[in-house]
């Protein structure tokens, strides 16, 4: 994988979890943190996992993992999600910004919270947050649909054809 496809996968899951974001903004208060028995339990569980294992992810590639995830405690509210997200965000592009095609296929050790270690190249470990943000996401739409609400549409192809400009 290419560091120019990992920025267009990169660039893909920011603004489908923005969309995410916009639309559970709007929803009703109480919408979001409803206990509707998924993985993590309510639509604002699932969006602090998201933003929490994007950060965690990010800390093992720069090499100062954290010690544990994010809770909903501690993102007591969507806007504090966002704001995490926001400056993981922000932190990812910088990081990126500092990979090279050669950068990305060599590897690093990293510890799961249970503590077994892994190697993974960083092209790996990019490809695995996108793809678990993106899992995660579904799981936001199920929520969202389930409690009556119209979810964004959150494909890649939307994503290719709003900013790629391939309409003729």
């Amino acid at each position: 994988m290419t560091l120019q496809e990992i920025k267009m996968l990169t660039a893909y899951s920011s603004w489908a979890t923005n969309r995410i974001l916009q639309a559970v903004e709007a929803l009703p208060a109480e919408d979001p943190v409803r206990d509707l028995q998924s993985s993590h339990r309510s639509i604002h569980g699932t969006l602090t996992h998201l933003a929490g294992a994007e950060k965690m992810w990010l800390s093992r590639m720069t090499g100062t993992p954290d010690k544990a995830m994010i809770t909903p405690a501690e993102v007591p509210t969507i806007a504090d999600v966002r704001r995490l997200w926001e400056q993981t965000g922000f932190a990812t592009a910088k990081f990126l910004g500092s990979m090279t095609d050669r950068k990305l296929q060599e590897t690093f050790t990293m510890s799961t919270s249970t503590g077994e270690q892994f190697v993974h190249t960083f092209a790996q470990a990019f490809q695995h947050v996108v793809d678990h943000s993106t899992y995660h996401r579904g799981q936001v739409v199920t929520l969202m649909r389930q409690m009556g609400h119209t979810p964004p549409n959150t494909g890649m192809i939307a994503f290719v054809r709003e900013t790629g400009g391939t309409r003729k």
